[in-house]
């Protein structure tokens, strides 16, 4: 913020302390163009002012710097450099005023999820792969049913609008029938159906085809097990004793929205699921992450290193992690979703 300043003493200086030939008095204007990349417009103006008057205070050292052009092109650049900084602000505040909008819709389509829900821990995390995106087509939530916890994330196909409206669609779906629907493949059949209507609803030259992987998993009433309905989504971790076990489905399930190409036969899975224990659900933007060399992030390696950390504590260190292996630069958005069923001494309940 100090540089249009710092700019204006190192030429201001140059130009008393060095022969007229030289004429660094000449770069004066550049101070004030500079300063309306980053001043609001009294500053810039009253910095332009500040310039002019070093130029005729040159003049009155130097008779012959050519003062007269050189205060010309100081007020013209000045004016220019006062509206620039004025469309400037102006875009800043419109920008602003978009980004809490995309806030407030990240919000809606990605609440914050309960960190516990009965003897269930849960930690969220969601990296967008630009800086400047709020949403995006991964999603994750979590309802407390009366068949026990059910967890649901996924990820749509493509970027941009088209998939955030799925995204939404299939998480609208998903709070509306996971309390009523008694299994999950009648909650599956429920999202099938609200993507494949979506697909139809939305006319995309672009994408006309919208496709989501998910998983949705249940951890009754209870305790003990957990079911899983894989929906071509990379398979979760399970990290048992320091133990680290991918929960491959033992029969695949078609994705959302392509049961009419690949058939609607949905697998469930049941593992056993001690207190203690604990699951990481991802998106394959974990592992997906590529290096310099161009090789994937070892992810059940990786975890295999951590021993038993808490579920903040692992999302953490996965969001670290990721960044550096990376080098600071993701492809593609990542969620995940950590849970530890019966951590013992914590206490029942919702929170």
């Amino acid at each position: 913020m100090l540089s249009p300043v710092i700019l204006t003493v190192v030429i201001s200086a140059l130009a008393f302390a060095t022969p007229r030939e030289i004429a660094f008095s000449r770069l004066l204007p550049a101070a004030p163009a500079l300063a309306a990349a980053m001043w609001p417009v009294v500053p810039t103006i009253l910095l332009g002012a500040f310039c002019l008057l070093v130029m005729i205070g040159l003049s009155l050292v130097y008779t012959d710097l050519g003062t007269p052009y050189t205060a010309a092109a100081i007020v013209a650049v000045t004016l220019a450099a006062a509206y620039t900084s004025r469309l400037r602000l102006q875009r800043e505040e419109t920008l602003f005023q978009i980004r809490l909008v995309a806030d407030a819709a990240q919000q809606v389509l990605l609440r914050p999820l309960p960190r516990r829900v009965q003897d269930v821990e849960i930690e969220s995390l969601y990296l967008a792969a630009q800086e400047q995106a709020r949403i995006g087509g991964d999603f994750y939530e979590v309802a407390d049913t009366p068949y026990g916890v059910r967890l649901l994330i996924g990820d749509v196909r493509g970027k941009g609008l088209s998939a955030v409206g799925a995204a939404a669609a299939v998480i609208n779906c998903f709070r509306e029938n996971a309390y009523d629907q008694p299994d999950l493949k009648g909650i599956i059949h429920r999202l099938e159906t609200s993507m494949g209507r979506y697909s139809v609803a939305i006319l995309d030259p672009d994408q006309p085809e919208h496709f989501a992987t998910a998983l949705i998993a249940e951890i009754p009433n209870g305790g003990g097990q957990v079911r899983i309905l894989n929906c071509g989504h990379p398979p979760p971790l399970l990290m048992r004793s320091g133990e680290i076990r991918v929960l491959e489905p033992t029969a695949p399930s078609p994705p959302l929205n392509l049961s009419s190409l690949l058939g609607d036969e949905y697998n469930v899975d049941t593992v056993a699921l001690a207190s203690g224990d604990q699951m990481l659900l991802y998106t394959d933007g974990v592992t997906e992450t590529r290096d310099r060399s161009g090789t994937f992030f070892p992810l059940p390696e990786w975890m295999r290193q951590l021993g038993r950390p808490a579920p903040r504590e692992l999302l953490d260190r996965l969001h670290r992690d990721l960044l550096h292996y990376s080098g600071g630069r993701l492809d593609d958005d990542i969620a995940a979703v950590a849970v530890r069923c019966g951590h013992p001494g914590a206490p029942r309940g919702s929170a």
